[in-house]
């Protein structure tokens, strides 16, 4: 019994690598090269030239990455879930906090949470102004003096 090659042995531990970094992203880029790295040993164990090989490894990765990519990242992508916070664009909020963005202070308090804020227009807000949200951004609102009724 004579074993593998050393060539064989090399594709193979790079299938192993290329499978472990793909495992550690899951962002279906490695994958494809463990598929070349597979096609290349089975090469390699023919025996064929190196050269061969590698244009092999490069060919079934490079083909493989182009034309299954796009249709895997359609069928395992999902579209960004919206969250409640959209649903509190226009609404008013009370001021806890002067806002003042060249100081980066302001709170206002809505729906019985305060939130930090900063105004849209940049002007100062006292405490005690009512506001209306106009944009959310991570934990931040951007608000302007809402108008009176």
């Amino acid at each position: 019994m004579t074993g593998f090659s050393g060539e064989v042995i090399f594709w193979l531990a790079a299938f192993v690598i290329f499978v472990i970094a793909e495992l550690a992203t899951m962002q279906l880029v490695s994958i494809w090269f463990a598929a070349g790295a597979i096609a290349a040993a089975v090469i390699a164990a023919l025996p064929m030239p190196l050269f061969i090989q590698i244009s092999v490894f490069a060919g079934v990765s490079l083909l493989l990455l182009i034309f299954t990519r796009p249709v895997l990242k359609k069928l395992f992508s999902r579209p960004p879930v919206p969250t409640n916070t959209e649903m509190d664009i226009g609404k008013k909020a009370l001021v806890i906090e002067n806002i003042d963005n060249l100081k980066m202070t302001g709170r206002v308090r809505l729906n019985e949470v305060d939130w930090m804020a900063l105004s849209s227009g940049g002007e100062i807000i006292p405490a005690g102004e009512t506001v209306v949200v106009d944009k959310i951004e991570g934990a931040k609102l951007y608000v302007s003096v809402a108008k009176e009724e």
